[in-house]
């Protein structure tokens, strides 16, 4: 049998069929394609949303430990600062006017009067600071040792001339004082028989601190040195009770002169005419045992204090202002050559140290 042709149209109507499956597989092709950048896109999508919910967690994380870190150590700090200020009996420097306005507040005369006098400080005598001293009965002792270390002062010179760790002896065996046995320790009470050997340990101590600051001749390390020294309670006390000595030494040695008729220091008569100070032994009974214990130095034990060290004392009496007493020295005329010291009160008790 013969084979139909197909007819001449047919053939052209089926001759496009080919480019049609061609388009479909380019579609097929770009649709896979879009699906599998869709899915890619979705995956890096997911991984960067992941990693950067991760990332501000971890900045969440790490932002709150700073500052759970930073209110730890600050506390610390703070923890820190308090213990040392507590323990530190000469604190450190604050504006003077900034501690005026805190301590005396209101409108009552006294306020009104303290707030005068301290502007005086500010503007006439230009202190512009305060270092506030721990108030207790040997701040008097404690701020004048303060600035004499800081300040690199030197030892008086009568001290220069005698070993003072040999006083106690000397007191005892070349002029027979045996009632200095019960010298009073300030609030030790020490009771014990061997005064002599605490008492010069005493200024053993004074003697080789004393050394020691003057001989450093920079400002800041004799500061940081102070601060150190006067943070050490027990060390602090030895020292007190070595100037305490010095100064019944010196009181021990003016007695003497004025049972020879020598010409005495007024100051010194004035401490012999009171009943209570007659002699050496009633002024260390009724004065100087007690210092640093029940009451701390009186006006004329400023005198002998200063006599004893060779220095002048200059007290800015805060309560007395707008008047003659207002600004004292002890003693009153001292020799030009003597180094100046300077302390300010507010009640003839408790005393601060003053900067210029």
């Amino acid at each position: 049998m013969a084979a139909q042709r197909s007819p001449p149209g047919a053939r052209e109507r089926e001759g496009p069929r080919a480019p049609a499956a061609g388009s479909d597989q380019v579609h097929s092709w770009m649709l896979v394609t879009s699906q599998a950048l869709g899915t890619v896109w979705r995956i890096a999508k997911g991984s960067v949303m992941l990693a950067a919910s991760c990332l501000v967690a971890a900045l969440c994380y790490f932002r709150r430990m700073h500052c759970n870190f930073g209110h730890w150590l600050k506390w610390w700090i703070g923890y820190l600062q308090r213990k040392f200020k507590r323990n530190l009996s000469v604190e450190a420097e604050v504006d003077l006017l900034s501690y005026c306005a805190r301590e005396w507040k209101g409108e009552t005369p006294r306020a009104k009067l303290m707030r005068k006098a301290y502007e005086e400080l500010f503007w006439r005598h230009h202190i512009k600071c305060v270092r506030l001293v721990r108030r207790d009965n040997y701040d008097a002792l404690r701020s004048v040792l303060f600035q004499i270390f800081s300040q690199g002062l030197s030892f008086p010179s009568w001290m220069k001339e005698k070993d003072i760790v040999k006083l106690p002896e000397k007191l005892l065996f070349s002029q027979g004082c045996n009632w200095i046995q019960q010298y009073g320790f300030g609030p030790e009470k020490y009771t014990g028989s061997n005064v002599f050997g605490k008492l010069r340990k005493c200024v053993e101590l004074l003697k080789t601190q004393w050394t020691e600051f003057s001989g450093i001749k920079d400002y800041h390390k004799r500061g940081s040195m102070c601060n150190i020294l006067f943070s050490d309670v027990l060390l602090e006390y030895k020292l007190y009770e070595a100037l305490k000595f010095i100064m019944l030494y010196q009181v021990t040695e003016v007695y003497e002169q004025m049972k020879t008729n020598k010409v005495i220091p007024s100051l010194f008569q004035l401490l012999f005419s009171r009943e209570t100070s007659s002699d050496p032994l009633s002024f260390m009974m009724n004065h100087l045992n007690s210092v640093g214990d029940t009451c701390g130095l009186e006006k004329i034990d400023m005198f002998i204090l200063g006599y004893s060290l060779e220095i002048k004392i200059k007290v800015f009496r805060l309560f007395k202002f707008n008047s003659r007493d207002f600004e004292v020295c002890y003693p009153d005329l001292p020799p030009r050559e003597w180094p100046e010291i300077s302390l300010l009160t507010e009640n003839d008790r408790h005393y601060h140290v003053p900067v210029f």
